[in-house]
This record gives structure tokens, sequence and C-alpha cells, in this order.
């Protein structure tokens, strides 16, 4: 899994990509906002390739927030920033402007890798369907599933060509079901990668987001519930 680090500071980053490629990472580390919008942009030198951005955000050239924001803005590559700004205002710019994580340093490194591969396995191009499912149809990382479009770029959706409005986190958990339609996702499961918490007391809240789901996308049956265990995108849209 190729990653593309963005730290100013040459002694985090080597000791930070030191462990990343002894679990298996190609890092290609990167010094300023600059180099970092020339390996992600297209048009630019680099582009494409990268599974996931680990992204400082006291950078030399431009602040984080706004490299975040640009990449955001034409492409979907996910984003965790890593940052040792650790106030709430902070964390909710971030993932206003589309960073797919914010971790506060220091960090345990066993953290981050679970967040790194949480945030690939839900937006990355190894996403495929397993058993009965079929993979959605996609372009650019679109999403279809029967009339509903899917644009994790742009974080929207549309049922039949009509854009709906949904919350931060039902978007991410239609998103999560979207990508492996006919796969069951424990309880636990999506808890842990939507609202990265325990599954202990947020039982309810998942429920109350598939309802709103269901209640927005006008199609009860394209989430299904699977008793006892999860929930499950249908393979075709009822």
């Amino acid at each position: 899994m190729r990653l593309l680090l963005v730290e100013d500071d040459d002694h985090v980053a080597g000791a930070l990509s030191a462990v990343l490629a002894r679990h298996g990472f190609e890092v290609r580390h990167v010094r300023t906002g600059a180099e970092a919008l020339q390996e992600l942009l297209p048009g630019e030198a680099g582009g494409t390739g990268y599974a996931v951005v680990l992204l400082d955000l006291g950078l030399p050239d431009r602040d984080g927030f706004e490299i975040c924001g640009r990449i955001r803005r034409t492409s979907s590559t996910p984003v965790i920033m890593v940052t040792a700004r650790a106030d709430v205002r902070s964390r909710i710019h971030g993932l206003n402007l589309g960073a797919d994580d914010y971790v506060v340093k220091p960090y345990d490194m066993g953290e981050l890798l679970a967040r790194i591969h949480a945030v690939s396995r839900r937006t990355g191009p190894e996403d495929e369907s397993e058993g009965t499912g079929s993979a959605p149809q996609s372009g650019s990382g679109t999403l279809r599933l029967g009339g509903v479009t899917i644009e994790p770029a742009t974080r929207e959706v549309s049922v039949d060509g009509v854009r709906i409005q949904l919350t931060r986190k039902e978007f991410d958990l239609l998103a999560l079901l979207a990508q492996r339609p006919g796969v069951v996702f424990r309880r636990e499961q999506i808890i842990s990668e939507v609202w990265r918490t325990s599954w202990e007391g947020t039982g309810r809240t998942l429920e109350v987001h598939i309802a709103s789901l269901r209640s927005k996308l006008r199609r009860p049956a394209l989430i299904e519930t699977v008793r006892g265990v999860g929930y499950r995108m249908a393979t075709t849209a009822a």
C-alpha cells in the first residue's frame, strides 16, 4: 500500500517511515504543502496511486487545513490529519474540510496503523465485494446502486437524479455499506469504523441512523437487517 507522508520534521518523518515500512507500507515523504499537492492533484507530476495521506498541519509554506481542502476538492484519496493541535475546534474544522480522520500527537503507533487500515478499507480502490455480493458500478470513485448515486469525493448522494442531504455520519455509514453490497457488516464493526468507538452504549445510535437513511433514500429494502448480526447493502435496489 502506497502512503504519502506530509511532514516537515525530518526526524519525525524518518522514524514514522521506518515503522510504516516494517508494516508493509511504501512511504513517500514530502516536507511542504506544495510538494503534497504536486503528488496528489490531477495534472501535476504525480496525481494518483496513494491509498492514504498522512497530513501534518504545521507545514512551512501553507497551513495543512488549506492543503486538505485543496486535496478534497479534486481527489477522494483518504486524508488523516496527524497534528499536535488537540483542541476540539481544530478537529471539527479538519473533519468539515473533508479529512477522513484526525490523530493527535503523541499517538500510539498501533492506533495510527488501525486508523490507516480503516480509512483505506472504507474508501480505497482495494474495496471489492466478497461472498455473494457484487461490486457497485463505479467511475472515478462514484458508487451506484439502482437509482442511488454516491460521490465519495464530494460526499454527495442523489436518488433518481435528485440530490439529498445527509449528515456526515449518515454518509459515512452509507458509503461503508455501499462499497461491498451483499456483505454483512457486524454492528460492532460499523460502530468502530464510523463512530470510532466501542459497541457498548452506541447500538441505539446506529439503529437511528439506519432508519434515517432508509427514509431519506426512499428505499427501505436497500439496507437489509441481518438479525442478530448487523446490516448489509442489498445487491439490487428495491
